[in-house]
């Protein structure tokens, strides 16, 4: 079902609904909406992070510790 199919559906039985109906499906609605933007927000921060040049020494930096300066080793 296309886009436009399924809005003109979902408008017709919108108008069946009473008012206090109606203002819980708006609820909903913005609900799903916010989710969509928190998710579009956290992916677009990840994406800025990875791509940052912030912490590349890092990658670099030599490692200070090895498995010979563990006094116990997880079995």
């Amino acid at each position: 079902m296309e886009r436009e199919t399924i809005i003109d559906e979902t408008v017709k039985k919108l108008n069946r609904l009473p008012l206090d109906k109606l203002r819980q499906v708006e609820d909903f609605v913005d609900f799903v909406i916010s989710r969509i933007d928190d998710k579009l927000l956290v992916e677009g921060i990840q994406k800025l992070t990875s791509d940052s040049k912030t912490f590349e020494y890092l990658k670099h930096e030599e490692d200070l510790y090895s498995v010979n300066d563990l006094k116990e080793k997880y079995r």
